[in-house]
């Protein structure tokens, strides 16, 4: 259970900080990460971090993908993790 939740706090806390260095590269015109790691990384449980990194560093808000596809993801991660967190115990 607790790595578990371990997991979740690191995919998380990569995701915010990998939003906050992908702005800092779009600003200078560096090599970008993909949008497709992003949307993986939020699919196996770091939606929350990239979704807080998109609202703190005002990263990616404009792309419709975005805006509905983190939260989505972020709701999908709930859900697996209240499966896992019930048939765990």
């Amino acid at each position: 259970m607790r790595l578990v939740l371990l997991l979740v706090l690191f995919l998380s806390t990569y995701g915010f900080f990998l939003m906050g260095s992908d702005k800092q590269k779009a600003k200078k015109g560096k090599w970008r990460v993909n949008e497709s790691t992003f949307f993986l990384l939020s699919f196996c449980g770091g939606a929350a971090g990239v979704w807080i990194g998109m609202k703190v560093f005002c990263h990616k808000t404009l792309h419709p993908s975005f805006r509905v596809g983190i939260p989505l993801l972020t709701v999908w991660n709930v859900i697996v993790l209240y499966y896992l967190l019930n048939n765990l115990m």
